[in-house]
C-alpha cells in the first residue's frame, strides 16, 4: 500500500488523524517507565500493542529517540519495523534538509525500503530551496512514499524568516507552498503523498498563505491538543484543504498506557465532529 492510499483509506471528511509519538521523559514516567534506553524500548512495544488495528498515522519525533544515543535510535528502528509489520503508517519527524549527495544520503536512510529507519513519509526543511530536496522528493515518489516540507511553523522565532518576502513577492512560507505545488504539477503521481507542514495555530493570513489556491496539497498540521488547538476546529482551520493530517501528541500520551486507547478514540470523535 502506498502512503497516499493509506491516508485515503483512513480519511474521514478530509481528515486523517495522526498520533505524535514524542517520548519526553515525563511521558515515559506517565507510562510507568524509566527515562532510559530500556524504558524507551519497552515504550515502543506498548504503543504498538495498544494501537492494535486503530486506523491512525503515527509520527515519531526522532529527537526523543536520538537523545538516548545508539540505543535510542535502535528503539526507533524497532518501532518503525513494528509499525510496518502491523500495517501502521508512519511519518518520520526528522526535518532533514541539505543539498546534493548529502540530501540523497538522508533520503536513502529514511525512504529506502528495507532501511533501518524506513518510514512511509518524512518531514523535510527546504531552507536551501525546495529544489534542493529533489533527491528525497524523487525517491519518495519512486517507492510510493511521501514527504512534508515545512512551510509555516507556530514557534515565534520562525516569524521573521517565514514572513520575509522573496524576490517574487511571496512570503517565504507561501513560496515553499508554491514551489511544492510546482513540483507536484510536474509529478502528478505525488498528488496524494507530497505535502507541506503548517502549524495549527499559525495565522495563515498574516503569513500570506492562501490554501484555497492549493486545495489538493496534503497538509500535516501539528499543534492539536497540548499546544492549544482543538481537533474540533481542524476543518475550520483548513477549510479549503482536501487532505489534512492533524497531529496530537502529548494530549494523548500524557494519560499513560491506561488512557492511551480511550484518548485516541476521544481524539478521533472530536476530529470527526468538526
Amino acid at each position: 500500500m502506498t502512503f497516499a492510499s493509506a491516508l485515503s483509506e483512513m480519511r474521514v471528511d478530509r481528515v486523517s488523524l495522526c498520533i505524535g509519538v514524542d517520548p519526553h521523559a515525563h511521558i515515559l514516567d506517565a507510562w510507568g517507565l524509566e527515562d532510559t534506553p530500556r524504558g524507551l524500548d519497552r515504550f515502543v512495544d506498548l504503543v504498538v500493542e495498544q494501537l492494535g488495528d486503530t486506523r491512525v498515522v503515527v509520527k515519531p519525533q526522532v529527537a526523543f529517540f536520538e537523545r538516548h544515543g545508539v540505543a535510542g535510535m535502535t528503539a526507533l528502528a524497532k518501532f518503525l519495523g513494528l509499525c510496518r509489520a502491523h500495517g501502521i503508517a508512519s511519518i518520520g519527524d526528522a526535518k532533514r534538509g541539505d543539498i546534493g549527495s548529502t540530501m540523497a544520503g538522508y533520503a536513502d536512510a529514511w525512504l529506502t525500503p528495507g532501511s533501518d529507519f524506513e518510514v512511509d513519509a518524512l518531514t523535510l526543511v527546504g531552507y536551501q530551496g525546495v529544489g534542493a530536496l529533489e533527491p528525497a522528493l524523487d525517491l519518495a515518489l519512486s517507492h510510493g512514499k511521501g514527504v512534508f516540507v515545512l512551510a509555516a511553523t507556530s514557534n515565534p522565532e520562525a516569524w521573521p524568516t517565514q514572513s520575509a518576502r522573496r524576490s517574487d513577492g511571496l512570503t517565504v512560507a507561501a513560496g515553499v507552498i508554491a514551489d511544492m505545488e510546482s513540483w507536484r504539477e510536474r509529478n502528478p503521481l505525488a498528488q496524494g503523498s507530497h505535502g507541506i507542514v503548517i502549524g495549527s495555530t499559525v495565522s495563515q493570513e498574516q503569513l500570506g498563505l492562501d490554501l484555497s489556491a492549493h486545495p489538493t496539497i496534503p497538509v500535516l498540521a501539528p499543534g492539536y491538543g497540548a499546544q492549544g488547538a482543538s481537533l474540533a476546529a481542524v476543518r475550520e482551520h483548513f477549510p479549503h484543504s482536501a487532505s489534512v493530517i492533524p497531529v496530537s501528541a502529548r494530549a494523548i500520551l500524557d494519560g499513560g498506557i491506561d488512557e492511551f486507547g480511550p484518548r485516541i478514540e476521544a481524539a478521533r470523535q472530536e476530529s470527526m465532529s468538526a
